[in-house]
């Protein structure tokens, strides 16, 4: 028989539900929304979530309590979680108990390794990973995750603080993103990254899979320019040639907000934090040997979905 869950994702820049049904051998997804956050703002390099932000986080949370009311989904059956602005706020506390004070949900605070562990549970559910290491690649505003897997196992993961707000709010002085801002970009993830770059060599990835977000809208992106519409609902994978990356960046880094924004295939949602997360992801198709780029659009909540779904089943 069939139950009803929810997961709801904390993200530094965005908030996303997914509501689904429990089945036996996965989920079947109800309903999503996704909101802009954006809690991290002025204060993630600061590691504080401002009043502002915690405002806002209550008024997105009362939103969504209502979709949970419409599906007759209760609390014990809602997984909340925080990621990089609420794990390393020093007032993690104060929004937690905020949250659970007026509106009931407890928060549950997942650390980097869970983080880039449910990512790979949600990008392998959307992503045939086959037999040989794939480097996955997800780009929040608060943290970056890296995963070298395959189908069946992970070899590496780690969740790098160098999200799309923290650079944002670190190098970026003007819009469009300036070279001089790109090139102190690329000289601060040589430093942060050494971690990333033996285990490369070791591992020696060749296709870059790229969980949702940024990822997603560059395959929305394509598919507008070469059918003038949205891809299916249904399609959960893409493939993002490399010319068709090199393009896409190319107008984001040129275009100003209004400008991005009126890109076909372009979210609100995204335009804030595309250009420095296209950076991002040109850093590692340059610095490694990156022969592919593919999309999943599935990501860091289906992955807590699947866990969540396969907790209940086991009854833990």
């Amino acid at each position: 028989m069939s139950k009803k869950l929810a997961v709801i994702d904390l993200g530094t820049n965005t908030f996303q539900m997914i509501v689904a049904t429990q089945e036996r051998t996965g989920f079947t997804i109800l309903f999503q929304k996704s909101t802009p956050s954006k809690i991290g703002k002025d204060g993630i390099n600061r590691k504080v979530i401002t009043d502002d932000a915690i405002h806002r986080a209550v008024s997105i949370l009362a939103d969504f309590e209502k979709e949970l009311q419409r599906f007759e989904i209760f609390p014990k059956d809602v997984f909340v979680f925080g990621t990089s602005a609420v794990r390393n706020a020093a007032n993690q506390d104060e929004f937690i108990d905020r949250v659970r004070d007026q509106m009931g949900f407890s928060i549950r605070v997942i650390d980097g390794s869970t983080e880039a562990q449910l990512i790979y549970l949600g990008v392998r559910e959307a992503v045939h990973l086959g037999a040989n290491p794939n480097l996955i690649m997800d780009i929040g505003g608060g943290s970056v995750e890296f995963i070298i897997a395959d189908q069946q196992d992970v070899f590496w993961k780690k969740s790098f603080e160098i999200g799309g707000q923290r650079l944002i709010e670190r190098f970026v002085k003007s819009d469009p993103l300036s070279a001089a801002s790109r090139k102190h970009i690329f000289n601060f993830l040589d430093e942060q990254l050494i971690p990333l770059s033996n285990a490369i060599h070791q591992y020696a990835p060749q296709v870059l899979v790229g969980s949702s977000g940024t990822f997603e809208t560059l395959a929305e992106m394509d598919h507008w320019n070469r059918l003038n519409d949205w891809p299916p609902a249904h399609q959960t994978g893409f493939d993002i040639p490399l010319e068709v990356f090199e393009k896409s960046r190319n107008l984001i880094l040129s275009s100003d907000r209004a400008a991005r924004l009126s890109i076909p295939g372009m979210k609100e949602l995204r335009v804030d934090l595309i250009s420095v997360a296209v950076c991002l992801i040109e850093y590692i198709v340059n610095a490694y040997p990156i022969n592919r780029i593919k999309a999943s659009r599935y990501s860091l909540k289906e992955g807590a979905l699947s866990m969540f779904c396969n907790d209940n089943l086991n009854g833990t």
